[in-house]
């Protein structure tokens, strides 16, 4: 007992609405559910908890943060109720601190419990049809203080932290946890091959329809690295967990679930530097750094990219590096700074044509190909136009570029090329350019789950208010405002049918 408040606990008690005695008899009935009919609670001890900063014993802290969950419609982990997980190597000075919330970096056992608890609470929510909202994004500078040393140094299983207690087992959280068991690499082969399918999926159609598939998968990946296996097969799984985390993140961040993707994020960082894999590592901060510019955030993500560049190490390689540049470039267009950005994807050009190819890329930079260079370039010109409108004729050049090196299957970044050359032609004061490519983006559309693209076609839309009056230009603006979601005249429609 800390004698001072939980200002975790207290506000999260505050947003649920419960009184002190209500939540106690909830805490009864749940753990009962959970298997611990014998745990009893009372209206005091849950004030020692919340005003006297007392952590409850297990499973009291698993129990307390399924029940927020529920309540909120969104993971509340342990970490963000303010507890201190059994088991874990150290303790923070301060845990009720906001300068570094969930107590960064993690120690293998403990990224395996997390990566648990946080796949169980999400499948949670989906399962009962609850919306995951409400939570804060951590910011760039947090994110990168805390990580920044841990992310340089070597990795290495047996010696970042020791494994606590019972090395079979990490700490039992979430649901649907089985007993920890060995597998074999046949059975590490055959999730490797999932994480294709589903990658495919995921640029094909968007993030919505899969995402819940992915996360269940994360989450038996989760119990199966509660065994301690021998090392070659633990980094495959750990590789396994970082690729499944990426994926789980950026389809979180597709469908408008955004903490959420950062929590993933920093997941997959995690498991893809306990692998030995810190290319990964760093990919993965990078799309947290991308979610960031996308939500209007370019200094955080600038922050995040510093990170992701300096701890991918030197075995990057070099088509690795110039993904990196360019979301660096997309950050600082989303700051007005042509001048460095233009630089940034000059370095970008130089590594992307220096790579030789003779070492194949990683199964997650395949997706990276010189059509997703022209892209990121289109998206980063068509962004500083907002702020130098003669960058945009540049921006139709990689536009019309990335379409024309677009492969099959990948529907969903051809939307956003559409965009990008449509967007910049409104800029150029292109409109009839602008209508076709706009429309084109309209029909691809439906067949994706997106939200991201309807986020950039709002953007877009903004730009077609110059032209108002403008025949094509009104009717254009007339369709967009019916295919956005929420819009008022296509719930009428929805109520007319």
């Amino acid at each position: 007992m800390t004698g001072v408040p939980n200002t975790r606990l207290c506000d999260l008690f505050g947003l649920a609405g419960w009184s002190k005695g209500e939540l106690a008899r909830l805490v009864n009935r749940q753990a009962a559910a959970m298997g611990h009919p014998q745990l009893a609670t009372d209206t005091s001890r849950v004030r020692r908890w919340i005003d006297m900063g007392e952590t409850p014993r297990d499973p009291v802290p698993r129990v307390l943060a399924a029940l927020f969950t529920e309540r909120l419609g969104r993971v509340v982990t342990i970490e963000d109720l303010g507890f201190v997980r059994n088991g874990r190597a150290g303790r923070r000075k301060d845990a009720q601190g906001s300068g570094n919330p969930d107590d960064l970096p993690w120690a293998p056992d403990r990224t395996a419990a997390v990566l648990t608890e946080f796949t169980g609470m999400d499948l949670m929510l989906n399962r009962r049809g609850l919306v995951g909202a409400g939570a804060a994004l951590a910011a760039g500078t947090t994110l990168s203080s805390a990580m920044h040393d841990w992310l340089r140094t070597d990795p290495a299983l047996a010696q970042d932290a020791p494994y606590t207690e019972n090395p079979l087992h990490a700490d039992p959280a979430g649901y649907d946890r089985y007993e920890a068991a060995p597998i074999g690499s046949q059975e590490i082969e055959a999730l490797e091959r999932s994480v294709e399918v589903f990658r495919a999926w995921d640029a094909a159609r968007g993030g919505g329809l899969q995402r819940k598939a992915v996360v269940g998968q994360l989450n038996e990946v989760g119990g199966m690295l509660a065994y301690r296996h021998a090392d070659h097969l633990q980094r495959r799984l750990w590789g396994v967990a970082a690729n499944l985390a990426v994926l789980a993140g950026w389809m979180s961040h597709d469908v408008g679930l955004e903490p959420t993707a950062q929590k993933y994020f920093v997941i997959a960082a995690h498991a893809a530097r306990e692998g030995g894999d810190r290319p990964r590592a760093g990919e993965a901060l990078s799309r947290a750094a991308r979610q960031m510019v996308h939500l209007g955030r370019p200094d955080d993500a600038l922050d995040l990219m510093k990170l992701a560049k300096s701890g991918s190490g030197e075995e990057t390689l070099p088509r690795t590096r110039a993904m990196l540049y360019t979301i660096e470039a997309w950050a600082q267009a989303s700051k007005g700074n042509g001048q460095a950005m233009r630089r940034t994807l000059g370095e970008a050009e130089d590594l992307f044509v220096s790579d030789r190819g003779d070492v194949p890329p990683p199964s997650w930079m395949q997706m990276f190909d010189e059509a997703d260079l022209h892209g990121m370039e289109a998206l980063a010109y068509r962004t500083l136009a907002e702020h130098e409108p003669s960058a945009a004729n540049i921006a139709q050049g990689h536009a019309r570029k990335a379409l024309e090196l677009r492969e099959g299957g990948r529907q969903r970044s051809m939307i956003f090329d559409y965009i990008s050359m449509a967007s910049a032609c409104f800029i150029a004061d292109d409109p009839e350019q602008a209508d076709r490519y706009a429309r084109l983006a309209l029909v691809s559309m439906g067949e994706t789950s997106s939200h991201r693209t309807w986020d950039r076609l709002r953007e877009m839309y903004r730009l077609t208010g110059h032209y108002s009056g403008y025949g094509k230009i009104d009717e254009l603006r007339r369709e967009i405002r019916l295919a956005l979601p929420n819009s008022p005249s296509r719930k009428a429609r929805a109520v007319e049918v």
